[in-house]
């Protein structure tokens, strides 16, 4: 039977406690409060909660939430912030203890974000929430791909080890109740350029052992060894149909084989494409259909064809959700008070643990990449001279700041008076 979830990782408004309904109540597990929860909502906010960004439904206390948020290397797109270097130069380090440990300051960072705007009363945005779409487990084939520095390299078991350190990192301890954040393993599957392609192309030449010995170790591996709490589909079609419509990956292999229980979310448009691109849909009704059906819960897109569901296609999805186990990713991230992470300020990931994390995470021995906070942020940065600006350090940052030569950092950091971390040296020996 295929199932459907649409899962809410909502924040949930704590004033209605007093009235003792099921899904507020802390002490019953995740499963008993999302059942009653959807209970209580209708068609059209089912609908709206099956969208990345999540509007709130103020009459059951249900905070606006935001999936798409990035932490590839660092806090994304959130002002000044720590940057550590690109994954596929963590994975030459060949040490998931030590990216394990940048990322529990990644998440710790992401908490303490998150935790300011909810003291200055902003509400939940994109890339400003605490679902995160990191790690990135495909694998580097083709250097001419375009993205190979956000992988962990061509190497299946590398790129699994290094992705259980990401995800173990960015969730936090498995014996607590609450996640610190929601990591993501994408994108699934067979998902390795080019880049130009990704909207059009049809992969139906993959063997079977290449399938199961490189493309899908990684995603498997994060699944059974890392409880990660997503997992995103790809843009492209896998042997003709589109991985976010295709039964065979999200259902018979993610799901049923591998016995993953949360949360499927789209690649931004990749719901749009069957109709747009891949011409595997007649319209964008018919595409929220196939993907819903398939076990897309969220689509991240613009426009938002699951909001275009009929409603007898909610009734049949809702019926078919009723196996709650899939339902861990409701509730986890709340109450914030109760979390160690809450009381986390920012002023506190400015002065991380003062260390200098010190690996050979570099691409050749003229290699240099200094990152360093202070009370004003400075991102210090060289390669190949001291006088040379660095290649792509930013990706998926969007930063605003600049982005200087070693010569301007080492003389910078003779100006600064308060300078509270050196977060990371790398230096070829």
């Amino acid at each position: 039977m295929k199932k459907v979830l649409v899962t809410c990782g909502l924040l949930f408004s704590l004033s209605g406690w007093g009235q003792t309904l099921p899904y507020q109540n802390p002490e019953l597990s995740p499963a008993e409060r999302a059942k009653d929860l959807v209970k209580r909502l209708t068609l059209e906010e089912k609908a709206l909660l099956m969208c990345d960004d999540s509007e709130a439904i103020p009459r059951l206390g249900i905070k606006k939430f935001n999936w798409w948020s990035e932490a590839l290397h660092g806090v994304a797109n959130q002002g000044n912030v720590t940057v550590f270097p690109e994954p596929v130069g963590m994975a030459a380090s060949f040490n998931d203890k030590l990216v394990f440990e940048i990322f529990n300051a990644v998440s710790d960072e992401m908490r303490a974000k998150h935790n300011e705007r909810v003291r200055n009363g902003l509400e939940d945005v994109r890339f400003h929430s605490l679902s995160v779409w990191t790690p990135n487990v495909n694998i580097f084939r083709d250097p001419r791909w375009g993205r190979g520095q956000e992988t962990y390299g061509e190497d299946p078991y590398l790129t699994s080890q290094m992705g259980i350190a990401v995800v173990k990192g960015l969730q936090g301890p498995e014996n607590e109740k609450y996640r610190k954040l929601l990591a993501c393993a994408k994108h699934y599957a067979v998902h390795s350029g080019p880049e130009w392609s990704r909207h059009t192309a049809n992969l139906n030449n993959v063997s079977p052992r290449d399938l199961w010995e490189t493309y899908l170790p990684a995603f498997k591996a994060l699944v059974q060894k890392a409880d990660v709490r997503e997992v995103m589909c790809a843009y492209q079609r896998l042997d003709d149909d589109p991985c976010c419509g295709n039964t065979r990956l999200l259902q018979q292999i993610l799901r049923d084989e591998w016995g993953f229980k949360y949360l499927v979310v789209s690649d931004c448009g990749a719901i749009a494409d069957f109709w747009t691109s891949h011409k595997s849909s007649s319209d964008a009704v018919h595409a929220a259909v196939k993907g819903t059906m398939a076990g897309t819960d969220v689509e991240c897109g613009y426009g938002y064809a699951y909001q275009k569901l009929p409603e007898a296609l909610l009734d049949l999805s809702f019926h078919y959700s009723l196996e709650w186990q899939k339902i861990q990713n409701l509730f986890l991230l709340h109450p914030e008070s109760k979390l160690p992470v809450y009381h986390i300020h920012t002023y506190t990931i400015l002065g991380l643990k003062v260390q200098v994390l010190k690996s050979d995470i570099c691409l050749d021995s003229d290699t240099f990449l200094i990152a360093t906070l202070s009370i004003r942020f400075d991102c210090i940065f060289a390669n190949r001279s001291r006088n040379d600006k660095c290649f792509r350090i930013m990706h998926h940052e969007r930063f605003k700041g600049v982005s200087r030569t070693l010569n301007d950092g080492l003389f910078s950091l003779q100006q600064i008076q308060h300078v509270y971390t050196i977060v990371c040296v790398m230096q070829h020996r």
